[in-house]
């Protein structure tokens, strides 16, 4: 059976992808901001509008030698987690974030809106407020499936790290067939579900 995603290495050192180099010049707190986002790495997928690409299987590197940047890396042993063909009109921004429990005193996650001047609105337990918001996608028959990109590694007030949640929306993924929809879907909420069974116990 023939099918539109397509696997393939991915070559870091071809500038086609700079999707995969964050620039995390307005980041005061470096090490604060390493720690915190290695938290979500291969529990949350990365994508790639250059070039179209969902990354489910990667690391996250902070090398010296290129200044104040992180570099997704993934995994060249693992070609066929990577999935092609997600066109950029599928991911939107949800206007959630994710940041450190610390933030409010809480051990774990807490998961918060942000208002329309960047600050951070009705901050809550990670899983409580996950579960609430997939409830309520559920009723009208969508479901939640957050990715990162470039961009979504923040800080608030130059003193806590945050990431900013983008979604996959499969409607506006029609040319893929409801197999590929449906393991799309598994793959991403599978990597969800491992970081909502840890949430309690992430800290930075």
């Amino acid at each position: 059976m023939s099918t539109s995603i397509s696997f393939q290495e991915v070559d870091l050192s071809k500038k086609s992808n700079p999707d995969l180099i964050w620039d995390l010049d307005r980041v005061e707190k470096r090490d604060l901001a390493e720690r915190f986002i290695r938290l979500f790495e291969n529990r949350l997928c990365v994508y790639s509008e250059s070039v179209s690409q969902l990354y489910t299987n990667y690391g996250l590197h902070f090398p010296s030698e290129i200044g104040r940047k992180m570099v997704v890396l993934p995994n060249p042993y693992a070609f066929h987690d990577t999935l092609h063909h997600i066109s950029p009109s599928s991911v939107r921004k949800t206007g959630l974030c994710v940041l450190p429990g610390q933030f409010q005193d809480h051990k774990g996650l807490l998961l918060a809106r942000l208002g329309s001047n960047g600050e951070m609105l009705q901050a809550r337990p990670f899983k409580s407020a996950l579960a609430q918001i997939i409830s309520k996608l559920k009723q009208s028959g969508d479901v939640f499936l957050p990715v990162l990109v470039k961009g979504d590694l923040r800080e608030f007030d130059q003193r806590m790290p945050y990431l900013h949640l983008h979604r996959l929306q499969l409607v506006n993924l029609p040319h893929l067939s409801a197999f590929e929809r449906n393991d799309l879907q598994q793959t991403v909420t599978r990597k969800l579900l491992m970081l909502y069974r840890q949430a309690d116990q992430l800290t930075c």
